[in-house]
């Protein structure tokens, strides 16, 4: 068995970091040479080819059921292996809980994927396996609460133990394929979000009143996604949707634009566009329920939806410079009100003198 062990992880709110953590700390206290390495700090493009006694391990979150980007990229690059390297692969998932049930989350193509690339390039895979932390995605759902966070946290260090136990002490654990059926299940929806749906993310997110343009979140976004415009932190295509912004925000000055998204997603499926379609596509003679048609269809009205999308973001980037404009746009944001809460493990462990972070 290897005595090195490299990781390479991707985060926003910390939970996969955590999971590098625990795994590194585990392959320390057996003398293991480990080093792990943050993607958003190294150079992801110049990656040295591993040596022959080296353990590989591929930590990142989970976004609409994929890797993101910056993590499957960094795999698509990842050197060939010219020697009989292992490499493990956590994907982190946005796990729940109700009471005393713990509700994991969906992967879908993550493991799989980066399984069968790294194969290609001739690494041995000795290990798959989820880790449910605490979702992080408030765009979507209110934040869990501290007591629920911590309890999670435990329960998921103990799960990280374990795997990390069979793994460095040469065992392989495939734990992932009890939820291979699922994972093909939803697997269009992770290949739907890569394609369009992570952009909608991108375009949802501003800055409210409350900014004081401290510029925190430009400087500590992992990918550099966010820049200034019109004196005002400006969301790019490139965002990865990791919540980093957000959640780490020392103002809680970042919001989700809920109100304009659904907005634009009622304009864009208005009677007058639909009649409007129709009556531009009545001269073509085909058939409206055929398959083909309609899935044609599908995709001009994504593209006329996301060119929508960018021309709207920049007009009301610009008008949120009008203080009447500007509050409709705030209180419209369920991320306005309280009761939504953010997600910030790292303040719930402080106050709680929990778990290392």
């Amino acid at each position: 068995m290897s005595r090195k062990l490299q990781i390479f992880f991707f985060s926003g709110t910390g939970n996969a970091r955590n999971v590098a953590n625990w795994f590194g700390d585990k392959a320390a206290e057996k003398s293991f040479d480990v080093q792990i390495n943050d993607l958003s700090k190294i150079n992801r493009k110049n990656v040295s080819q591993p040596e022959a006694d080296t353990l590989i391990g591929f930590i990142s979150p989970t976004h609409g059921f994929n890797f993101p980007p910056v993590m499957m990229y960094f795999i698509f690059r990842f050197p060939k292996a010219y020697f009989d390297n292992k490499v493990f692969i956590i994907n982190v998932r946005a796990g729940m809980k109700l009471g005393k049930i713990y509700f994991p989350g969906l992967s879908g193509i993550t493991l799989w994927l980066s399984a069968i690339v790294l194969l290609i390039k001739g690494y041995k895979i000795v290990g798959l396996r989820s880790i449910d932390l605490p979702s992080n995605w408030i765009s979507l759902h209110p934040s869990l609460r501290g007591n629920a966070v911590i309890l999670m946290y435990e329960r998921c260090k103990r799960i990280t133990d374990k795997f990390a136990e069979d793994i460095l002490n040469g065992k392989k654990n495939f734990r992932a394929f009890f939820d291979i059926i699922q994972d093909v299940l939803i697997s269009p929806i992770s290949i739907g979000y890569f394609l369009a749906g992570r952009f909608m993310f991108a375009k949802s997110f501003y800055a409210n009143s409350l900014c004081n343009k401290c510029c925190t979140c430009i400087h500590n976004c992992p990918v550099k996604a966010i820049k200034l415009v019109n004196d005002q932190p400006y969301w790019t295509y490139h965002c990865e949707s990791c919540m980093k912004c957000m959640n780490e925000c020392p103002n809680r000055a970042i919001e989700t634009g809920h109100g304009f998204v659904i907005g634009l997603l009622i304009i864009t499926n208005s009677y007058i566009l639909i009649q409007l379609w129709d009556y531009i596509f009545s001269s073509v003679k085909f058939d409206w329920n055929d398959p083909l048609f309609r899935a044609v269809r599908s995709v001009i009205d994504t593209i006329i939806y996301f060119i929508l999308l960018f021309v709207s973001y920049r007009i009301i980037h610009s008008l949120k410079r009008i203080p009447v404009f500007k509050q409709i746009i705030e209180y419209t944001s369920l991320t306005k009100y309280n009761f939504w809460g953010g997600y910030n493990p790292k303040k719930i462990f402080a106050q709680k003198k929990v778990l290392k972070f």
